[in-house]
């Protein structure tokens, strides 16, 4: 075996697949998920966390997909929007809530007054940084919680360690980082419109659009009203002390190429089937930015010195 992989026994983080960030047909999205149900993922995460006025996929299609999720032996989790902003969106909030078929992923607190108790998700965009905030949301039904991306391995292993029982923690760890939200679109503001004429400009970037420093330097992405890093999050070097650290879940966040290979190439690590610097190799194959992890280390999440 590789000296650099994770032994293929003891503890083992699952892997877990994120929501779509982006808007993508219809087509492309069930095309992705037949695609991706026939790689190793074990929690899947579907539905529209962004913007509500992406409406190709219904929430009753989601929740179609989450049956098949399920019935391929799969744990499907239902992701609500981050930034509840109208009257509707509530609503659409509290429908999706009460139906209790699936977990739920609460990305905006506005869900826990509709799950009652009932265990949760909590996403990326809960400001979940210590211990009495896991204490509260854990005394609410959170079964699971999505460590922050800005936090890393020192603030990790102190949740961890407090944890109370029966939670579990799961790590971003590849993908374009999700940054910050805003109640405007700045997609549409790119292209010179208001939010509420944006004519679904964020259709044409299946991955976001690239923003880049004067000095050339590609440094954001703009996805609606969600901003994210240019580069690629990616804690394939350290994901042998993942398992050791406690982490249950690690999550690779949906790209429009290439998904089910990033999977692949985590599982083989995982497995000890593929060495780490294997791996690296073929994921910065696969990004057009780079990759990036510096946040996990407490350095700038912009710094990569860990993946030369």
């Amino acid at each position: 075996m590789p000296s650099d992989v994770l032994p293929p026994t003891g503890r083992r983080p699952r892997l877990s697949l994120g929501p779509i960030l982006y808007y993508w047909p219809r087509e492309q999205v069930l095309d992705f998920y037949a695609e991706l149900l026939e790689t190793p993922v074990e929690v899947v995460y579907l539905g529209e966390t962004i913007c509500s006025k992406r409406r190709l996929m219904r929430p009753e299609d989601w929740w179609d997909l989450a049956e098949r999720v399920a019935a391929s032996g799969r744990e499907p989790v239902i992701s609500t929007l981050a930034l509840i902003e109208s009257e509707g969106e509530l609503k659409t909030l509290e429908r999706q809530c009460a139906d209790q078929r699936f977990l739920i992923e609460a990305n905006d607190l506005a869900a826990l007054d509709f799950l009652e108790g009932r265990p949760f998700v909590a996403g990326t965009s809960i400001n979940l940084y210590n211990q009495r905030t896991l204490a509260f949301l854990a005394a609410r039904g959170l079964k699971r919680w999505v460590l922050p991306v800005e936090l890393g391995r020192e603030t990790a292993t102190d949740l961890i360690r407090t944890r109370p029982a029966g939670v579990e923690c799961e790590v971003f760890a590849f993908g374009r980082l999700p940054l910050a939200y805003s109640a405007r679109c700045f997609t549409a503001f790119n292209n010179g419109q208001g939010k509420d004429q944006c004519e679904l400009r964020c259709g044409e970037h299946p991955d976001g659009l690239l923003i880049s420093t004067q000095e050339h330097q590609a440094f954001l992405a703009l996805n609606g009203i969600q901003t994210q890093s240019a580069a690629t999050h990616d804690l394939l070097p350290v994901l042998s002390e993942l398992g050791p650290l406690g982490v249950d879940l690690v999550r690779i966040s949906p790209q429009s190429q290439h998904t089910a290979t990033v999977v692949r190439t985590f599982a083989a690590c995982l497995t000890g089937d593929l060495a780490t610097a294997e791996g690296q190799a073929t994921l910065r194959g696969l990004v057009p930015t780079g990759l990036v992890d510096g946040y996990w280390s407490g350095a700038a999440g912009i710094s990569s010195s860990r993946l030369t």
